[in-house]
């Protein structure tokens, strides 16, 4: 037996680094500086909710359903459900009682939670294409001031009100200097849709 087999400790470790790197792929919607939309169909069960809450939008069709499914497999939700969906619904004897039972609910219940804000009928074809949709809207608009609002958006729902705004305040500080703000006023007078480059090649995030 290796010393992993052996001993408990070692094990703890090597459990925590996985459960660890799990987590930082799972959040990998969130670092992504544009925003992401989740399209959900069918079942929606345990690992999928945790991938759902980490992204930007959510659409679901109408066939969806969702389970917070890992207490019935003997463990806590470990990757993002639990540390997410009250932020997300804002109602915490809700999340825990969808954590402490595993009950199934459905794509109309979900939209009233706010773990949805749309439910499309039909399926994969039509939420993937509501998605697309929203997509393309997104697309049209300047890529620094949608970068700049998922920052301090995310940002917001883990700081306080003043907090936020000392952050936002430092962010426009720097990102009012771009032309893009220049296009969008001139677009506007000219009751044209603005045009804009494209961010560029950066560095990742994820």
């Amino acid at each position: 037996m290796d010393n992993y087999e052996k001993d408990p400790g070692r094990r703890a470790l090597q459990t925590r680094d996985f459960l660890l790197s799990f987590q930082h792929a799972i959040s990998a919607t969130e670092r992504c500086p544009i925003p992401v939309i989740a399209a959900i169909h069918g079942a929606a069960i345990g690992l999928a909710v945790d991938i759902a809450t980490a992204c930007d939008i959510r659409y679901a069709a109408s066939n969806s359903s969702f389970s917070v499914k890992e207490v019935d497999i003997g463990l806590a939700a470990d990757i993002g459900t639990l540390a997410r969906l009250p932020k997300v619904t804002g109602n915490q004897s809700l999340v825990q009682e969808l954590a402490y039972t595993s009950r199934n609910f459905g794509a109309s219940e979900a939209k009233e939670i706010g773990l949805i804000s749309k439910i499309v009928e039909g399926g994969r074809e039509e939420v993937v294409k509501a998605a697309l949709e929203t997509a393309k809207v997104i697309a049209t608009k300047s890529p620094i001031a949608v970068v700049g609002t998922k920052r301090v958006l995310l940002h917001s729902r883990d700081h306080s009100v003043a907090d936020n705004l000392e952050y936002v305040a430092s962010w426009n500080g720097a990102m009012l200097q771009t032309a893009d703000l220049k296009s969008s006023v001139q677009a506007a007078l000219a009751k044209k849709k603005a045009s804009y480059p494209p961010l560029g090649k950066h560095f990742s995030k994820l």
